[in-house]
């Protein structure tokens, strides 16, 4: 009997802007996005919860190497913080562990709680989570009943405003920096309102200079497949584009640096003599000289360009 082989899968490179929904992780639904793609590489920008939904970018290909930077980028979210009920998860997943009245709520009682966590503050990590101790992840602990002391972090709320609320439910949105626990932060002004709570939503909005209004379901992207690509540069308008000559591109792409004017920002979009970007370069503060961080080959494969292009082709 012949053995079956997989056919051999594509060079896809591209961003894919992916509404996350309830229930499925993160990484299951990265393999799902690549297995509609048959794309040989992937990954996603900070993996949201199974209870969460929204925005989850799935970089594909040589976007990969663009996955790094949104890693590290701020993230805005819409949580619903139910009142009155801690859960050991800190959100719907978990059990409740306490009960506790909620007091009379108002708008004006409930922005000053909120106005509390603005800016640098401390976050404990919660115990379930990701984070490593000893080289297993603390939910391994917290399901074994362990508790492992954990230090704060500092973490920067940089908007946070009350959307609505009703007795016993709050309904937020915050703005925040990497690291950010959400969950944490729900329990948090549950105790500054003089109750206990836990998030019943969370929902994410933005990832850095990437927003949720262009995202798609996985039945969408299924019936889309190629045409959803983004080109690679869409995650970085935050960063200075710099437009270089055919021998200065030649250059960053041999690892090469340039001698150019600081730019703007320490990291910077590099395009090439036709417009076509290509890598991101970092400013070297010791030599004053701009580098190569990483350069992107989009030579050979599908990219957001190639389907633009055969799209009008088409048109034509």
């Amino acid at each position: 009997m012949a053995q079956y082989k997989r056919p051999p899968r594509d060079n896809i490179h591209g961003i894919v802007l992916l509404n996350k929904p309830v229930g499925d992780s993160s990484n299951g639904i990265l393999q799902k996005v690549m297995r509609i793609f048959n794309a040989k590489k992937g990954g996603h920008t900070g993996a949201l919860d199974p209870f969460a939904t929204g925005l989850l970018p799935i970089c594909l290909g040589e976007a990969t190497k663009v996955s790094g930077l949104l890693l590290e980028s701020d993230k805005r979210y819409t949580a619903t913080l139910k009142l009155g009920e801690k859960s050991d998860t800190g959100d719907t997943e978990g059990e409740i562990i306490q009960t506790l009245a909620v007091p009379e709520l108002s708008k004006e009682s409930i922005e000053s709680a909120l106005a509390k966590f603005m800016g640098s503050i401390l976050q404990v990590p919660p115990m379930y989570s990701a984070l490593k101790h000893l080289g297993k992840p603390l939910y391994y602990y917290a399901r074994k009943g362990i508790e492992i002391e954990r230090p704060a972090r500092p973490i920067t709320i940089l908007a946070l405003n009350l959307v609505s609320f009703t007795d016993n439910q709050i309904v937020f949105d915050v703005l925040c920096t990497k690291g950010t626990y959400v969950r944490t932060l729900g329990e948090d002004i549950a105790e500054a309102l003089g109750t206990v709570g836990h998030l019943t939503a969370l929902h994410r909005t933005q990832t850095g200079s990437l927003k949720g209004d262009d995202m798609l379901t996985i039945e969408q992207i299924e019936d889309t497949k190629q045409a959803c690509l983004k080109p690679l540069d869409i995650a970085l308008q935050h960063l200075q584009r710099i437009d270089l000559n055919a021998e200065q591109s030649q250059l960053i792409r041999f690892g090469q640096k340039l001698d150019l004017p600081k730019p703007e920002t320490d990291l910077v979009r590099f395009y090439d003599d036709q417009g076509v970007f290509f890598a991101v370069g970092e400013w070297q503060i010791e030599k004053d000289i701009l580098k190569p961080k990483r350069v992107f080959n989009l030579e050979d494969g599908v990219t957001a360009a190639t389907v633009l292009s055969q799209a009008e082709k088409g048109q034509a």
